[in-house]
């Protein structure tokens, strides 16, 4: 019985993962290497199973969309825009830094100067799957090497679109494209604009239809043909599919559906990552390699060499703390996967020659190999030792079990208030702040901070999280502040939180986790604003006081009406333009009956200045702050 070719495929693919990665992770290579070195081994060049691994190649290529999309997904509208400086800046620095370095040592060596154009385009670029694979793995997404490391990817991607427009005009078939730039350049604007529009206008709406299916494998479908989707339309007029679907996370980002989305696309973008591992381990030919042995082993050593000299001249810079520098260096100092497009599409305009296309893909796929091999020899040997010479976190690192029955997650300006309200009280807390500035800044105020990241569970339990009584979360961070919540619920049930909400959607997030005790940040100060504009035009102390305690009461019973519907945008704003409407008939009908000499006691009526009719007694008890 034969088996259909997909079959025999996908068995070679899965054991072959199944067999080299766990042997990589227990020799401490990594998975990547693990899927690298099963790619060599079945490839072309070895035993030769797989004969053609361009398309699978394709294929695999949507594991990197997946994997931008939810890196898009963890980056809101807002911080997005905060990083469009180091985007744009350090990135379009790395960019045309390397490339000219690789441009001006071609022309050097004595290679035609759209020769040495091309490669220093192409391998300027560097591989956004490995990248962010290696900075996910290590969990280093967070440190300023991993926002670094994002920001040049980012603007890689982007700079994609003027990378492939100008290749055709350094080509012999130049004239053919005439106009076809101008023509792509509207192309890619408009779809762009309309994945911007479409997102912010349909796609919360038909999310939001989808899951009142109640299905959810329906739900994981749906998101599946978003990101295809996204993908085909940026593929359709020449972008990087992969900047596309992060363009679509970011939309999506601020949606009641992040989590969801989340979790449904995770184990899809392993899968296919892993197999555009091996497809790349796949992709590197041998026979140009053993031909030219020292040709290519001088291109991988010199561009990767230039760019880690632009590389390291930049984390001088930006700045990046001295022990992170060489990730930040071997992560964007090798070649990418769109180095391949590039070349290939040289190549058919003629600008290169195919073996020289050949020679340079497989110096980008073999500096894409040893990243991983880079990184293990500095982890072992140069980390150690810069560390040594990098000013040391804060000495009181939280080591030690504690036994306060308070503990405070955060020490901001928020934290602050309360712990200097509970020492004053003579109570004892437990702080945690995970930013070394912020503790030796306030540590020279004489208060008691310690450095830790609370949302690692064996801190929390080090903090004394299983005898305390109290979890204050004030973290500045939403994602941060909801991750602590989630781990306090599960693992400390006996904990009574009392949270901080940035904003009200954080704060129906923290009450969807169970969260009872939640305080807006900015309500109470901008009530206590309130009542001294409303003294200013006439109230009395007492009656301004009174107005805003009512007010107070209102908006947090009507947000607690409103929290099971937070998911139901459209529920939302209906019951938000209700209850504000039925506040103010309420208070214009009894400003009425003041005017009218109806109301019990007049004590507290604002002194009359002709303007406006004098303000009602309270009908309603005041509510605590």
């Amino acid at each position: 019985m034969e088996h259909t070719p997909w079959i025999t495929t996908s068995l070679v693919y899965l054991a072959a993962a199944v067999l080299a990665v766990p042997i990589a992770r227990l020799l401490g290579l990594g998975s990547i290497i693990g899927y690298l070195a099963a790619g060599i081994v079945i490839g072309p060049g070895v035993l030769k199973l797989v004969t053609d691994p361009a398309d699978i190649l394709h294929f695999a290529e949507f594991g990197v969309v997946l994997m931008l999309f939810l890196v898009g997904l963890e980056l809101e509208p807002r911080r997005l825009w905060a990083m469009r400086r180091p985007i744009f800046g350090w990135g379009s620095a790395q960019l045309l830094g390397s490339a000219l370095l690789i441009l001006a040592a071609g022309v050097a060596l004595g290679l035609p100067w759209r020769l040495a154009l091309v490669a220093g385009l192409g391998l300027a670029l560097s591989s956004t799957a490995i990248g962010l694979g290696v900075l996910n793995e290590r969990n280093l997404m967070g440190t300023t090497a991993g926002q670094g490391v994002l920001s040049v990817a980012l603007l890689q991607d982007i700079a994609a679109i003027p990378i492939l427009a100008l290749i055709p005009l350094l080509g012999v078939a130049a004239a053919e494209h005439d106009g076809d730039g101008w023509m792509g350049a509207l192309k890619a604007v408009g779809v762009i604009a309309t994945i911007v529009l479409g997102g912010r206008l349909l796609l919360r709406p038909a999310l939001r239809w989808i899951a009142r299916s109640k299905t959810p494998e329906i739900f994981t479908a749906a998101a599946l043909l978003l990101v295809v989707a996204t993908a085909a339309l940026m593929q359709a007029v020449g972008l990087s599919m992969a900047l596309g679907a992060f363009l679509a996370g970011v939309l999506l980002a601020e949606s009641e559906y992040r989590r969801e989305l989340e979790t449904d696309l995770e184990p899809f973008k392993g899968l296919l990552l892993g197999l555009f591992f091996i497809a790349v381990g796949m992709s590197i030919d041998f026979g140009v390699v053993l031909a030219k042995p020292a040709v290519v082993a001088g291109v991988v050593a010199a561009f990767v060499a230039l760019k880690a000299l632009v590389l390291w001249a930049m984390a001088r810079r930006m700045p990046i703390p001295l022990a992170e520098r060489p990730v930040f260096n071997i992560l964007l100092a090798q070649g990418g996967e769109f180095g391949f497009v590039v070349f290939q599409a040289a190549a058919q305009a003629r600008v290169i020659d195919a073996p020289t296309s050949s020679l340079l893909v497989a110096a980008v796929a073999l500096s894409m190999l040893l990243t991983p091999l880079l990184l293990l020899v500095t982890d072992r040997w140069l980390t150690p030792r810069l560390a040594n010479r990098t000013p040391a976190k804060p000495a009181d690192e939280l080591k030690q079990p504690q036994h306060a029955p308070i503990i405070i997650a955060g020490f901001g300006r928020y934290g602050q208030i309360i712990g200097r309200l509970l020492f004053a009280n003579g109570l004892q807390a437990t702080v945690l702040e995970h930013d070394a500035e912020q503790i030796e800044a306030v540590r020279r105020f004489g208060w008691p901070v310690f450095y830790g990241d609370a949302t690692r569970l064996d801190l929390l339990r080090t903090a004394g999280a299983e005898r305390a009584k109290v979890l204050v979360l004030a973290i500045d961070d939403i994602d941060q502040s909801l991750q602590v919540a989630r781990l306090a619920r599960e693992h400390f049930p006996h904990l009574a939180l009392v949270a901080r909400a940035r904003n009200v959607r954080h704060y129906y997030r923290l009450r969807d986790l169970g969260v009872t005790l939640v305080e807006r940040e900015t309500l109470d100060s901008a009530l206590m604003s309130g009542r001294s504009v409303l003294q200013l035009m006439g109230w009395q102390p007492h009656a301004a006081r009174q107005q805003a305690l009512r007010f107070r009461q209102h908006n947090v019973e009507q947000l607690e009406r409103m929290a099971p519907f937070f998911r139901d945008e459209a529920k939302l704003i209906a019951m938000a333009k209700q209850g504000r409407q039925q506040l103010e008939e309420l208070w214009a009908q009894e400003r009425a009956e003041a005017a009218r000499g109806l109301t019990r006691g007049g004590w507290h009526r604002p002194v009359p200045d002709g303007e406006r009719a004098t303000e009602p007694s309270s009908q309603e008890p005041s509510a605590a702050e």
